[in-house]
């Protein structure tokens, strides 16, 4: 079994005693004064009261976040020193996953960025009537070929000002997300959502103006563009969070001990890379904290319920599961997301991140594509984290969990969600279906227009799934086959039920991911592990589905992935000469 996932904090305080008085009378010459005798001080008992993660409300009340920014930026060469001297063009050729291969620091190129109207600069705003740069600026994150499809950082330099109280400014094309507003409207929920934490958002039209190569005073119209506060130690303090705690962002993380790979910094065989590609480390680098809440997680010797209550916030963990439940951000169950706690507290809390995948299912089946099915919808889309398996399990968290549900449902209306979508495309569309974006844009008008109607009542579907999947049996992996003495071996991990059903397991060998040349069938097996006859050398596909006694069927967590998506419950492999086995793997980037 995998694993994925992330976290939350709990404070800690103790109830300050009273102060204890000293009840003496002024000394007199009398004999006969008297002493008035103090009562017994009462004394508050110290006790721990955990606090839940609260955002700061009037973080949101400073500016009208709900039209367009204009933002121009000139970007020019600066210095090898800095990284600097490179063309735009050069710094458009890469994305973060290219710099990681190359093994080299992310290019960057010097920027003006100035903000203003549609008839340009105003005054008053960041860098109006200057001509140096103030800022650097380098792509980031997954992007396109199109130079007007990629995301950008700018980052302003120290002196020069801040945006909205912030330096760095991250800039998110969103290009495989038909709709183009879907991660700003998330984070426009979350912030009637008391139980989570969000970051502010503002949309932005980006016009880019090219001076690394030549002369140039041009600028060119790279349309529409999110903008999303990024979650550092500047906005850790802006809502009210410790801003020298602890911060990593999941990248690929499904809560496993790895102990090969999550180990102090001062380990000998510490490797920060291999670290970070689990866990990218935004916070504090001591990772003890980390570590000792991984080894009880793990431990399955100490029950979850005392884990949970022990390293995190389960209000904190439930609303933030149920949210991405009940949008269908699917894609978060070992990334997209960040843990967050406090340097001085054992609590770990997940913050949310990146949510252009929600509330997509029209468009996806729109596109053609089979992604975010099967098991990705409900529960058991968490299944294959260690934190969220093992608190699945338990009967208090998955009843939190439900009030949580069921709460969230009853905001997240589909009138409430259908009057967002028709100011976001009030707002957006005269850029979203205008040059550059039209161009590269997933959907067409009419599927546009379809997928808007269609996202309020996606909701509920969601809340189906979820309810649904509980019913099923829980996912699960298949091993690499094997063969010996001219037998092929087919194993699986067991899979799970919340009500302890008989679960029965039904096998197919095909020679194709449709399986519909079939070479070796077995229905009805109790145990996890079947042999037959080894194959011949060649590609294979063995599906694995289990069935309970109610009949509810669930996919193996395995799927085969085709330019239409994802073919699921099965694993791919090859016999080679000789009767050995090689899997085929599949990464996701």
């Amino acid at each position: 079994m995998t694993d994925r996932m992330m976290s939350r904090r709990r404070l800690f305080e103790a109830a300050a005693g009273a102060l204890l008085l000293s009840g003496c009378s002024v000394q007199e010459d009398s004999s006969t004064k008297k002493v008035k005798k103090q009562d017994k001080i009462k004394k508050a008992e110290a006790s721990d009261q955990s606090k839940h993660l609260r955002d700061k409300d009037e973080l949101y009340e400073v500016y009208d976040d709900s039209g367009i920014v204009t933002m121009y930026l000139t970007v020019s060469r600066g210095n090898s020193s800095e990284n600097t001297d490179h063309s735009w063009a050069e710094i458009n050729t890469y994305s973060v996953y290219d710099y990681a291969d190359m093994g080299v620091t992310r290019y960057q190129v010097m920027g003006l960025l100035q903000l203003g109207d549609e008839d340009g600069p105003v005054a008053g705003e960041v860098g109006y009537g200057e001509e140096a740069p103030n800022a650097t600026v380098q792509v980031r994150g997954q992007t396109s070929s199109n130079n007007s499809q990629k995301n950008y950082k700018v980052e302003l330099k120290k002196g020069k000002g801040t945006w909205r109280q912030q330096r760095a400014i991250a800039l998110n094309k969103h290009m495989g997300e038909g709709m183009r507003f879907r991660n700003k409207m998330a984070y426009d929920l979350i912030r009637g959502i008391p139980q989570m934490m969000g970051l502010r958002t503002q949309f932005v039209h980006l016009w880019v103006c090219d001076q690394t190569e030549k002369s140039n005073d041009t600028f060119e119209d790279y349309g529409l563009f999110t903008q999303v506060e990024q979650l550092n130690k500047t906005a850790l303090k802006a809502h009210g969070l410790d801003k020298n705690g602890h911060l990593y962002k999941v990248n690929s993380f499904d809560f496993h001990r790895c102990e090969d790979t999550i180990k102090l910094a001062d380990d000998p065989d510490y490797n920060q890379a291999n670290f970070e590609g689990m866990l990218e480390i935004k916070g504090d680098s001591d990772h003890t904290k980390l570590i000792e809440m991984l080894d009880a997680l793990n431990d399955e010797s100490q029950k979850i319920d005392d884990v949970l209550g022990t390293y995190f916030d389960t209000e904190n963990l439930v609303y933030w599961l149920a949210f991405q439940i009940l949008t269908g951000n699917c894609d978060t169950q070992n990334r997209n997301c960040y843990l967050y706690s406090s340097l001085n507290s054992n609590t770990w809390y997940f913050l949310d991140w990146d949510n252009d995948g929600m509330l997509r299912k029209l468009e996806l089946s729109l596109t053609g594509f089979s992604d975010y099915a099967s098991w990705e919808r409900g529960a058991s889309n968490y299944w294959g984290n260690v934190l969220f398996n093992r608190a699945l399990r338990s009967k208090s968290f998955r009843s939190e969990l439900d009030r949580a549900v069921k709460d969230l449902r009853s905001y997240m209306t589909e009138a409430r969600l259908s009057k967002m979508i028709k100011h976001y495309r009030e707002v957006t569309e005269s850029l979203v279906f205008a040059s550059p974006d039209i161009d590269h844009l997933p959907v067409t008008k009419d599927q546009y227009e379809q997928i808007a109607v269609a996202i309020p009542s996606e909701i509920e579907e969601n809340y189906k799934s979820f309810r649904e999947s509980f019913k099923k049996p829980m996912p699960f992996y298949i091993g690499v086959p094997q063969i010996d003495n001219g037998k092929l071996r087919i194993n699986w991990d067991a899979s799970y039920d919340f009500e302890a059903r008989d679960i029965r397991y039904t096998v197919e060998l095909a020679r194709d991911y449709a399986i519909s040349d079939v070479v070796f069938k077995a229905e009805d097996v109790l145990l996890p592990e079947v042999t037959c006859d080894a194959p011949d050398a060649g590609q294979y596909f063995v599906r694995v589905r289990a069935t309970n006694s109610d009949g509810y069927r669930q996919d193996a967590f395995d799927y085969y992935v085709t330019d239409d998506g994802k073919h699921y419950g099965m694993k791919c492999f090859y016999v080679q000469d000789g009767g050995k086995v090689v899997e085929d793997t599949y990464e996701e980037g």
